[in-house]
């Protein structure tokens, strides 16, 4: 039986607000369920002052930074994976460090994220909340404020039970030099460590697949790093993070922009055994996996061992390596010199190799 309200003793409210434990189609009406949502999932997590006003923007203070000239760097990404939890990571940190990762690659520092949730009804609010704790202590980790968001509710069966979608602003210093220089033959090709970590994790658990060793996620905020990166070597032509498509995806894309040919070597790429494993049962170039937390660095080869010794400093870059080189011939083209004396193009991917995994 409906119980009456207190307020209104002609009326009952005949949905008691506090009895759900999945998303109803009535928490993205804009009423009561959803501020019961926004109050009692979203405040708490992303506790701040800006987004407690519950405004339809965040107004930022302008920084010193950009008193001094630095720029503004925007980026958006959207994420839709399955499971929303995996090994080393959920949809939550996927969603903070895709975008932080995105600002950083351009040099910029991220002072603030936007966060947009598409639920499908019949989702546990507890997996919501979970998701949102693991996104909230990502945001610490990078040093990032969540500002302002929004959250809309579609009928079961429409989705994958939730979509985060962020956007994000950072400042590039004015004294910031990545990219000013352009790419040019003898040019070393760094990366940050083993590749494919992120998407084998997220397989293994979708296929049921069980190894020796564990597979857990690389999700992680680059940010640090790149200082490292930056400090040791501020002429750095160009960072990557390479997320779809993996690494074959973005040498591609860099040796189409800057006109030139890129050679790696197999025998010197990082890949962890028990995701050479799952590549080898599944099929799959590990080169074309996508990566959360890991980055390419193009500098110039005096400064590659400077470089490499200070993304060894950091905690992410421990097993960072020269992978290749950039070079005159086959401009446009990347080539890979096998671990048997070939060589062989890595092309760049015609489509997705997984079910979306980030």
């Amino acid at each position: 039986m409906a119980e009456r309200s207190p307020e209104s003793p002609g009326f009952s409210c005949p949905t008691p607000l506090l009895d759900h434990e999945h998303v109803a189609i009535a928490h993205g009406g804009g009423g009561l369920l959803s501020r019961e949502l926004v109050e009692r999932i979203f405040l708490p997590a992303f506790s701040n002052p800006l987004l407690a006003e519950l405004g339809d923007a965040a107004v930022l203070d302008a920084t010193e930074e950009l008193a001094g000239g630095g720029r503004l760097a925007v980026s958006i990404d959207a994420h839709v994976v399955r499971p929303l939890f995996f090994p080393g990571g959920s949809i939550g940190d996927l969603a903070v460090n895709g975008t932080v990762n995105d600002l950083a690659m351009s040099g910029a520092r991220p002072i603030a994220l936007t966060a947009a949730f598409i639920l499908e009804e019949g989702l546990p609010l507890a997996d919501l909340a979970a998701v949102v704790e693991r996104m909230a202590a990502a945001a610490r980790r990078a040093g990032v404020r969540i500002v302002a968001g929004d959250t809309k509710v579609i009928e079961r069966g429409s989705g994958h039970g939730l979509s985060i979608t962020t956007s994000g602003v950072g400042i590039v210093p004015a004294t910031s030099r990545l990219g000013r220089e352009p790419i040019r033959p003898g040019d070393v090709v760094l990366a940050s460590g083993t590749i494919g970590d992120h998407g084998m994790a997220v397989m293994s658990v979708r296929e049921g697949l069980e190894f020796d060793a564990a597979i857990e996620s690389d999700s992680a905020p680059l940010t640090g790093l790149v200082r490292e990166i930056l400090a040791a070597c501020p002429a750095t032509r160009l960072l990557r993070d390479p997320t779809r498509g993996g690494v074959a995806a973005s040498l591609n894309e860099i040796a189409e922009r800057a006109k030139v040919g890129i050679e790696i070597d197999e025998a010197a790429i990082p890949v962890e055994p028990a995701v050479a494993a799952a590549c080898e049962l599944l099929g799959l170039d590990p080169l074309l996996v996508a990566n959360e937390g890991k980055l390419l660095a193009i500098v110039p080869q005096k400064s590659a061992e400077p470089v490499l010794a200070a993304m060894r400093s950091h905690e992410l870059g421990r097993r960072a390596v020269a992978i290749g080189r950039v070079v005159a011939d086959h401009p446009r083209v990347v080539v890979m010199r096998t671990a048997v004396g070939g060589t062989r193009i890595v092309a760049m991917p015609v489509g997705d190799q997984l079910p979306r995994i980030c």
